[in-house]
């Protein structure tokens, strides 16, 4: 018979190596948008063709197939065979690594649950990571479909719905962590005034993520690459050029990135706000701890936004300046499941 506590620890260690894989996920997506790689697998077969081609035959018939696709017609028919296979590799891992997080998933749940350690609330946190996972799936088909007709782009809107389903899954999965390692009410000795503050920061941080997948979406990253103004100045000339006025900060790329970088540094300031809040409070423990990962993580993805924007979006800055994101995002939920005492996902 398995003790209570090696169960207890069985769960930590399989949400704790979830968490990991989604964070991979996140960055290995980012990867295959930088790249453009996300629009050369025109097929989705979840259940079958989990094997990537493996003759020459096979690459000639999914290589046929993206020739067919707009991005191929409008953007890449210079591409050969060779290059294909290049971006082909990104969205094949991309693809791959999901179903695996399917399966590390189910496998041990199926366990847990058989045990008797999955009962109550955490049984319910379980069901919906389940469900937002498959979810995810249906959104990531869903997002690459709307770059295979007519325009060879995928939708920003569609891009920003697959990122933030991403960090709902991650988010759930980490506060159900930290549910089961320090309780579900948060620290009783946190200082007063700091839980709507952590709210504002989540919030901001989560927003500024969102916004970062519009830059994405538009490849807005490539323009005004200079900081702190834009071509000289600190609104850019074009912000407002669409028509009705609603739609610049949603597809006028010199909006959206100018709204990604002011949401950033408010962002920076608040962040940095609450950590010295936290400070001047006298916060112990586990808020203490949080608010200088916060800190860190918010100071650290700045610097990296400002040098992904600098050297014009290098693959590899990019990649990076998504990672940090997501470190920010745990650390700042970090903070806020110590502050205060929450009962939503439950």
């Amino acid at each position: 018979m398995i003790s209570r506590t090696r169960i207890d620890r069985g769960v930590v260690a399989w949400l704790l190596f979830m968490s990991a894989m989604v964070f991979a996920m996140i960055v290995i997506g980012g990867i295959t948008r930088l790249t453009e790689s996300g629009l050369s697998m025109v097929e989705w077969r979840p259940l079958i063709g989990f094997w990537p081609p493996t003759n020459d035959a096979e690459w000639a018939r999914v290589f046929e197939l993206y020739k067919q696709t707009p991005e191929f017609q409008k953007a890449n028919h210079w591409m050969t065979a060779e290059d294909f296979k290049t971006i082909f590799w990104w969205e094949f891992s991309h693809r791959v690594w999901g179903r695996a997080i399917g399966v590390v998933f189910l496998l041990p749940f199926l366990f847990f649950l058989s045990v008797g350690r999955l009962k109550g609330w955490l049984f319910g946190r379980s069901i919906l990571m389940f469900l937002l996972g498959g979810l995810q799936g249906g959104i990531g088909w869903w997002m690459v479909k709307s770059g295979l007709v007519d325009d060879p782009t995928v939708s920003q809107y569609r891009l920003a719905a697959h990122l933030a389903m991403a960090m709902l899954i991650l988010g759930v999965m980490l506060w159900t962590v930290m549910d089961i390692l320090s309780g579900r009410e948060g620290d009783h000795d946190a200082p007063d005034g700091l839980s709507a503050h952590a709210v504002l920061v989540f919030f901001l941080v989560s927003l500024t993520i969102l916004a970062g997948a519009f830059v994405a979406g538009l490849d807005a990253g490539f323009i005004y690459n200079t900081f702190p103004l834009m071509d000289g100045r600190l609104v850019p000339v074009d912000y407002g050029a669409l028509s009705p006025w609603w739609l610049n900060p949603l597809e006028n790329e010199a909006a959206v990135q100018f709204n990604h970088r002011l949401l950033a540094a408010l962002t920076l300031a608040l962040a940095l706000l609450l950590w010295l809040r936290s400070i001047a409070a006298g916060a112990e423990g586990r808020a203490r701890s949080a608010g200088r990962a916060v800190a860190f993580a918010v100071t650290f993805q700045f610097a990296l936004g400002v040098a992904t924007l600098l050297l014009e979006v290098p693959v590899w800055l990019g990649a990076l300046h998504q990672a940090g994101a997501v470190v920010l995002f745990m650390a700042t939920l970090w903070m806020l499941h110590a502050v205060q005492s929450p009962r939503f996902m439950t």
